[in-house]
């Protein structure tokens, strides 16, 4: 064993910032939940209904974002790696902005195609959502349970390749089939939107990785 890691064996770290990993996660999922609603229902009324919960929750996320950037400033000992920590809020946070660019996105272009042809996807960023929930809350048991933790993650990765497919369908489909420019345009950033936000979680389950093999 390293020395400095011996020596951290018997400093006792800060565990503030567990809940609020915590906290962040289970709001995204709620964003990804409310899309999923937002996507199936046909009246634009309660789309916009929606769509006004997701901003209310994204506004929430960035309120926790900011409380983890400030209480790492106060910290002295942190769990790990303190940019792995600042990264890593940052990136829940930005997952949680694609979550809302999408549904903005739907709301105000206003698709004559039905958004629930997109569900598929939709479905994969509320199951994105859950795992990285269920990871925050194995954060404080990083090195003990990191087996699960890695599995998760890489259930993550294979969701990202899953929509990148399913992107790449979809844009097949409308260049094809769709002949009016200004609709497959709306449609286009509509279903760019959800698979960025893929992206953005696998970036997540990439600093998890990170964070562990630094930990072992």
């Amino acid at each position: 064993m390293k020395i400095d890691k011996f020596f951290q064996l018997f400093v006792v770290k800060e565990k503030k910032f567990y809940p609020l990993y915590i906290s962040q996660t289970e709001n995204v999922v709620l964003a990804a939940e409310e899309l999923k609603r937002l996507f199936l229902e046909s009246n634009y009324e309660l789309q916009r209904e929606s769509y006004r919960k997701i901003k209310e929750i994204e506004t929430k996320g960035d309120q926790i974002t900011a409380r983890i950037y400030e209480e790492l400033n106060k910290t002295f000992v942190t769990p790990f790696d303190r940019e792995d920590i600042h990264i890593l809020a940052s990136r829940i946070d930005t997952f949680l902005d694609f979550i809302h660019d999408s549904g903005r996105k739907l709301v105000m272009y206003k698709p004559s195609s039905p958004a629930k042809d997109l569900i598929t996807i939709v479905d994969l960023i509320l199951e994105d959502a859950r795992l990285v929930a269920e990871i925050a809350k194995e954060l404080e048991n990083l090195t003990k349970r990191d087996n699960e933790i890695i599995h998760k993650c890489k259930k993550i990765k294979d969701i990202e390749h899953k929509v990148d497919e399913l992107y790449e369908e979809y844009n097949t489909f409308l260049f094809q089939n769709e002949k009016d420019a200004i609709e497959l345009v709306k449609n286009k950033n509509i279903v760019q939107s959800l698979e960025d936000a893929t992206d953005k979680a696998k970036e997540i389950a990439d600093s998890i990785r990170s964070i562990i093999v630094k930990l072992a």
